[in-house]
């Protein structure tokens, strides 16, 4: 990760309660101002990250979708607006976060993550966050994050619930995504969101989660979440905390 850059005086007014922290500071502020963190997908999850990591003042941040915006988006997809259905979801989130901070650069990679084009966008960024809807997509970046010795921070919803995990399997022989799902379930067996339905303000508990574990990579403080995995049950307000190994 980059070393800290110099803040401009309306940068210290704008991020005055995160200097006043002491465990964050004006050097950690600087760090989050130097970070790189690339957003996989700019929906239900990828939506709350990106307003709360721009709004943070993480220097550039890179969306990987190609979808456009739906008007059923809009019940959880808070980044996007009822002016941008049929926009692209990478540029409706680029003209929403230049709203809040005009000090973010945001890279708008409009495609679809395959094996092709991953190594190429991973290796620009220092922190890689998952918040696409298939294991299939959650396989190929926990395996790339891997290889380009990236940490990942990967989070997945369900109806009425969610996970959430940090993974940096690349050292102190931390686990793998694989250890916590060996396998993806039989196609068809988990149904989409349109099928199943989800609750809309989960995503925004969720992706707030994601973006305090990136902060915390970043500035180096209280411990992420890697080797567990939180969950979250909105019906019953409950979080648990669960600890994994790696298995191989």
């Amino acid at each position: 990760m980059a070393e800290g850059t110099v803040l401009s005086g309306e940068e210290i007014e704008r991020y005055a309660r995160h200097i006043v922290l002491p465990e964050i500071g004006g050097a950690g502020q600087q760090r989050i101002k130097a970070s790189r963190v690339c957003i996989i997908g700019a929906g239900g999850l990828g939506s709350p990250v990106a307003l709360y990591l721009a709004a943070a003042g993480v220097g550039r941040i890179g969306i990987v979708d190609d979808d456009v915006v739906s008007l059923s988006n809009l019940q959880r997809q808070i980044i996007h607006a009822t002016d941008h259905i049929s926009n692209k979801k990478t540029s409706s989130a680029k003209s929403t976060i230049a709203r809040i901070n005009p000090h973010v650069e945001v890279i708008a990679h409009e495609e679809r993550l395959d094996d092709q084009n991953a190594k190429r966008i991973f290796e620009q960024y220092d922190i890689i966050v998952d918040g696409s809807d298939n294991f299939t997509t959650r396989y190929l970046v926990a395996d790339q994050a891997e290889a380009s010795r990236i940490p990942l921070v990967a989070a997945a919803l369900g109806r009425f619930d969610g996970s959430l995990t940090v993974l940096a399997p690349y050292k102190d022989d931390n686990p793998r995504y694989r250890d916590i799902f060996p396998e993806a379930p039989p196609a068809g067996s988990v149904p989409t969101c349109a099928e199943a339905g989800v609750l809309g303000a989960v995503a925004g508990v969720m992706g707030t989660l994601q973006a305090t574990e990136v902060i915390k990579l970043i500035t180096q403080i209280g411990t992420p979440l890697i080797g567990q995995i939180l969950l979250y049950d909105a019906l019953e307000c409950r979080f648990e905390k669960m600890r994994y190994k790696r298995k191989t």
